[in-house]
């Protein structure tokens, strides 16, 4: 029996509408062969979005999105928008679809894929079967806390303000997503906080510790951020499941991206306690290269791999789509961002190619 899913497109700016465009033709490829009928439509954001409507995120796209089964998201920003007030930046647009679809659990992997082990900048031993996983909570934090702002103080001196908080029940539910994400993967949980000095960490660290009594399969452990950094470049094989928190996450997410070579090759998921998920590369727009076709599709693909497999809940689908990624990087194919010498090559369009001759063969 067909399964039929809405999926709601967002190409954005710079390369996204290149890569997404490759992705696609993959998901129909999938589709026909695994008696899935993926109906898609496409919505503004971003960049784009601000120049045909003033805003990053127009309720239309909001709304499109709440109504799908999933949202498949490739790239927003570039140099045109940067000097825009901050309420009209692409970036808004972002924070706000996270917002909008309540969106607390962003699931970034950092995984090694053996055929890109010499990409990395750390030595191979070091790198050599790095499988990570970070959850970051995405919807609380210093980036969503108030109160915030520039102000003028009584001396006439202006001073910025942002808030770290998170109540209880913020912390309690990206806490269970992160022990039953560990349950499925190597059953360790590392908690990052920072709560030697800061309040709303000693919250987190508590709220963690109380929820891991429920979770006896699950070894729990503690860093501080800043250790935690450094251990991650240190000896980034003592990691399996990471949590923590909107700024922390942010930050270790794409040191922890850095293992493996190529912010280019990773994909993310954004889930809420119902659907949709927002699933999307973590790399950005880079409007240097767009619409030259040198752009490399492939974490937008594991981004729709992710999709399928947390969204929809169709793994057979996804790890096809895997597949397909690892045996068209055996095959020797690359793009520049990844390129190493004896390489085969490629643009975005000939990868796309390539993914698509191995998924019909």
């Amino acid at each position: 029996m067909t399964r039929k899913y809405r999926i709601t497109l967002l190409p954005g700016d710079g390369i996204g509408p290149e890569i997404l465009a490759v992705t696609v033709d993959i998901l129909k490829v999938v589709g026909k062969q695994l008696d899935i009928d993926f109906q898609f439509q496409e919505a503004l954001i971003g960049g784009v979005a601000i120049d045909e409507t003033g805003k990053p995120l127009p309720e239309a796209t909001l709304k499109m999105c709440r109504d799908s089964d999933a949202v498949l998201l490739a790239a927003i920003g570039g140099y045109k928008w940067d000097n825009l007030p901050r309420e009209q930046r692409p970036e808004t647009g972002l924070l706000a679809i996270r917002a909008g679809l309540n969106l607390f659990a962003n699931l970034r992997p950092a995984t090694i894929i053996p055929q890109l082990i010499g990409a990395s900048s750390l030595k191979p031993e070091i790198v050599a079967g790095v499988d990570i996983m970070v959850v970051r909570e995405l919807t609380g934090g210093i980036y969503f806390g108030k109160p915030k702002g520039i102000f003028e103080t009584e001396t006439k001196e202006k001073r910025g303000v942002n808030t770290m908080a998170y109540t209880e029940s913020e912390v309690d539910r990206i806490a269970k997503v992160a022990f039953e994400t560990a349950q499925k993967r190597g059953g360790k949980l590392c908690s990052v906080d920072k709560a030697n000095v800061l309040d709303v960490s000693q919250l987190w660290r508590d709220r963690v510790t109380l929820m891991g009594e429920k979770y006896s399969d699950v070894e729990l452990s503690h860093l501080y951020v800043d250790n935690a950094a450094m251990q991650l470049v240190r000896a980034p094989k003592q990691f399996d499941t990471i949590v923590t928190g909107n700024l922390f996450g942010d930050i270790l997410s794409d040191a922890a991206a850095m293992l493996t070579g190529s912010i280019g090759m990773l994909p993310s998921a954004s889930l809420g306690l119902e659907k949709p998920g927002l699933f999307e590369p973590v790399h950005g727009s880079a409007p240097d290269i767009a619409g030259e076709d040198k752009a490399n599709p492939l974490a937008q693909v594991l981004s729709a791999a992710m999709m399928l497999r947390y969204g929809l809940n169709e793994p057979k689908a996804a790890a096809r789509l895997e597949k397909a990624v690892f045996e068209a990087l055996a095959q020797g194919y690359r793009t520049g961002d990844i390129m190493s010498d004896g390489m085969k090559a490629v643009g975005c369009k000939a990868m796309g190619e390539v993914l698509l001759r191995i998924l019909e063969s």
